[in-house]
């Protein structure tokens, strides 16, 4: 009997998690940034469909707007200071209203051993939310991503590529389409 109702609870388990991911088209969203503020706009609504737990990664070239986006997820838990990239220290930590959120620049990490060197494992273990820029030189180091997020230029604007890499980012993606977060 109660294995007939495990098995019945991993069934409705898996199939609610075919259907969130048949509403994410391809697991991806793709979005036209048109300037700073839907930048930040955007940040707002990652992080109202993230709840206070992921893993994202964020890709793009220099001055793309990744820092921005951060800016955005941080205003959103209200952060009310400066949010500047942490290319020299790594890490910049935040502790906003319990919720903790730790911004990661990897840049010049000349290699991905270096997160042990900065207790990197410590990070990724608290429950809270990682947002990594240049996540390409931590390879190996680093936990899968929720949502990977690739920002491009589409003068005068960005264009975002966002792609969920696990079930979590899958339903992120699919409160983002339906219209959950704004």
């Amino acid at each position: 009997m109660v294995e007939e109702v495990l098995s019945r609870t991993m069934q409705e388990k898996v199939m609610q998690e075919k259907a969130i991911q048949n509403k994410v088209n391809n697991n991806q969203i793709n979005l036209l940034i048109d300037d700073e503020d839907a930048m930040v706009q955007l940040g707002s609504a990652l992080a109202e469909a993230m709840g206070g737990e992921a893993v994202i990664y964020l890709q793009g070239d220099l001055g793309a707007g990744k820092t921005t986006l951060c800016r955005g997820i941080l205003r959103h838990f209200g952060h009310q200071g400066a949010v500047k990239s942490p290319t020299y220290t790594l890490v910049e930590p935040y502790n906003v209203d319990g919720q903790l959120i730790y911004h990661f620049d990897l840049y010049r990490l000349a290699d991905p051993e270096e997160l042990e060197f900065i207790g990197g494992r410590d990070y990724f273990s608290e429950a809270g939310l990682c947002l990594i820029e240049w996540p390409g030189r931590g390879e190996g180091a680093l936990p899968d991503a929720d949502l990977e997020v690739t920002l491009d230029y589409n003068l005068p604007g960005r264009k975002a590529t966002i792609v969920a890499g696990t079930v979590r980012g899958i339903t992120m993606l699919a409160r983002m389409q339906e219209g959950k977060c704004q």
